[in-house]
């Protein structure tokens, strides 16, 4: 038999992608002990270093934990290793070790060009000196597609377009993060950063932020400097806001709220159980939470109170010629032009009507036939924060109230509440 390292000359230098060899199968002297599930690597200089290959075995035998010093060839169907026994290399990853499989492939990369996120669909791997380095991650559309098992379909589908071209990413520019950023397990869960925190707008920061779980996004947080946190937080959808004011100090969350102007503070504080928004006021410059408070307390006006009468009203029977004949009158001196809100003889509301689908339909259509019945509407009880999260979810230019017996009794208009110089006030 040969040796190990005259069987090692069968390892000639050559490129792998991960995606090709995990689930190949894995024979020790000619027989099979396995598939290849995962490849545990070690930071060296600038190219991390192959260390493991760790086999799954089946029927609940214990996984091999395989030196790469042991691994004679590789290719996509089969992986040779020379093992004494099986028995002595079985074990599990420590905690500490990179596993490309588990720990790098579909994570989150911040693309150091454009700020954009990435995933990285494979690692690509090549062989030097006896030494399997990783080079490159993979976050091309082709990687993706290979993924998912459409590899001998993407050139027949795609030809030579630029879905194939190489979108690779070398490692040199991945950088995992420090191990005193946090304590959370592995340190690449999130994989890397390629690009200075402080260098990132707060907009696609917030993007970044919202894609991480909790712990992640703590860790991400907290080392950013105060302005840039604040405003980095402004951006932030309100769930997550909400999340990370409630997880950090809450001295750290009056500095961040104290750099905002007071209507901004006003906006974030407001999703924010009262309980601590009395704490972090209780900590800022006093006049600005006295402004702050004030904006906070008009959150909860009645929503009827910015109300408008100035709308249209017409009955369902009215037909599109007639409307369009007589819209210059309809309209005058209305505050809404664009929706005309359909009425029985008591006011109640049965529909609305797009003055684009007016338009777009025939003379002889009554508009009770082209009016949507499902109709978004508000309470007069409806404070001035939940109006505006409506007009926030559904875009519409306007949003009728209607009491219990579905009258309408006013149109709330979009630029009246979301297009103040300072929102609420």
């Amino acid at each position: 038999m040969n040796t190990l390292i005259e069987k090692k000359q069968e390892l000639v230098e050559a490129v792998y992608f991960i995606s090709d060899i995990i689930g190949s199968k894995v024979l020790n002297h000619g027989k099979k002990i396995g598939k290849l599930r995962d490849i545990a690597i070690r930071e060296h200089e600038k190219l991390p270093t192959v260390t493991h290959f760790i086999v799954h075995r089946p029927f609940g035998h214990k996984p091999l934990m395989v030196p790469w010093e042991r691994v004679v060839s590789i290719n996509m169907r089969e992986i040779m290793v020379d093992l004494e026994t099986v028995e002595q290399y079985e074990g599990e990853p420590a905690e500490s070790q990179v596993l490309l499989n588990d720990h790098i492939l579909d994570k989150k990369v911040l693309d150091m060009d454009d700020n954009e996120i990435d995933v990285v669909y494979d690692v690509k791997l090549a062989l030097r000196n006896k030494t399997l380095y990783v080079t490159d991650v993979d976050f091309s559309r082709y990687a993706l597609l290979k993924r998912l098992g459409l590899k001998p379909f993407v050139k027949l589908l795609f030809g030579g377009s630029d879905l194939l071209k190489d979108e690779t990413l070398s490692w040199s520019y991945v950088q995992p993060l420090p191990e005193n950023i946090s304590s959370f397990k592995g340190n690449v869960k999130l994989n890397v950063l390629k690009e200075k925190l402080s260098e990132i707008h707060p907009v696609d920061l917030a993007d970044i932020l919202e894609e991480l779980n909790e712990e992640q996004r703590l860790v991400i947080f907290n080392e950013l400097k105060t302005e840039h946190a604040s405003d980095t937080l402004e951006e932030i959808e309100p769930r997550v806001q909400r999340e990370l004011i409630s997880s950090i100090k809450k001295e750290r969350a009056a500095e961040l709220i104290d750099d905002m102007t007071p209507a901004q503070a006003a906006d974030i504080l407001a999703i924010l159980p009262a309980s601590e928004v009395d704490e972090i006021l209780k900590l800022i410059n006093k006049e600005n939470a006295q402004k702050i408070q004030y904006i906070l307390d008009k959150h909860e006006e009645k929503i009827i109170n910015f109300s408008t009468s100035h709308f249209i009203k017409l009955p369902p029977h009215i037909q599109v010629s007639q409307v369009l004949l007589q819209y210059q009158e309809i309209a005058k001196d209305k505050d809404e032009i664009m929706y005309l809100y359909i009425v029985d003889k008591k006011d109640a509301l049965l529909g609305v009507v797009d003055l684009k689908k007016v338009l777009q339909s025939r003379a002889d259509s009554k508009l009770e036939d082209i009016m949507t019945t499902n109709v978004i509407n508000l309470n007069p009880k409806n404070t001035l924060l939940e109006a505006s999260d409506m007009f926030s979810r559904y875009n519409f230019e306007a949003i009728p109230v209607v009491d219990d017996h579905d009258v309408i009794l006013g149109v709330v208009l979009y630029r009246d509440i979301m297009k103040l110089e300072h929102r609420f006030v």
